[in-house]
């Protein structure tokens, strides 16, 4: 019997351990940013994360953020005029951001995207989020992806005035060789480590893509700039 109530004692104890270690390695993860080499930090955002606290983040660190604007050739984000005017207020660097379906006509994506946000020279270059999404399940061959992209790249820019900054998933990469076929400033994924995978250094990085910071109910995309 003092055998067996031992033998619960130690599988208690090992359980407990496990339960503190779970929670110090959620916590790192969720907590966790890049050093401070990377002077410039900041966060991108969609509706889904919710009313933000702009000022919260700012104290948290942002230096900018990147709201997403439209998506695909028909939507517009709900939050995107909210997110833009208190980025304004509170002073953090914004940029708009749209998410690409290779799905659809290029063109049609690009006026949406022109015709959401009005042409701000002190705003960043706008973005493009290119991954693969469940609802298109559509996978053209490369050439016609790449051709699209650049057409809407050049609409963008004609408006914007500015490089596209591509926002590039790994397997979006493997799959297109965006990164290798259009000369543009490039905003890799992968969290806590570096990403080695674009063609050409990158300019941003989304370090986290779970961190909790002030001012956001769940969790946020971290991103940095290269020093």
């Amino acid at each position: 019997m003092g055998r067996w109530k031992k033998r619960i004692g130690l599988a208690g104890a090992a359980i407990i351990t496990i339960g503190v270690a779970y929670a110090a390695g959620w916590t790192w993860m969720h907590h966790w940013r890049p050093s401070d080499k990377y002077a410039f930090q900041g966060v991108d955002v969609a509706e889904a994360n919710g009313a933000i606290d702009w000022w919260a983040v700012k104290r948290a660190g942002a230096d900018f953020a990147y709201v997403r604007v439209t998506s695909g050739a028909d939507r517009r984000d709900a939050r995107f005029q909210e997110n833009w005017a208190a980025l304004y207020e509170t002073g953090l660097r914004r940029g708009a951001s749209h998410l690409y379906s290779i799905c659809r006509l290029a063109t049609d994506q690009a006026n949406l995207f022109n015709t959401t946000v009005p042409r701000d020279d002190s705003a960043l270059p706008a973005a493009l989020e290119l991954d693969f999404a469940a609802d298109c399940p559509t996978r053209p061959a490369p050439p016609i992806v790449l051709d699209e992209l650049r057409r809407y790249i050049t609409m963008v820019e004609s408006h914007t005035g500015k490089p596209v900054l591509l926002k590039v998933s790994k397997a979006f990469d493997a799959a297109y060789g965006v990164t290798l076929a259009i000369p543009r400033p490039v905003w890799a994924v992968q969290d806590f480590f570096p990403p080695d995978y674009p063609a050409r250094r990158w300019r941003m990085w989304q370090a986290n893509g779970t961190r909790r910071v002030d001012g956001v109910d769940g969790p946020i995309h971290w991103d940095v700039v290269a020093p």
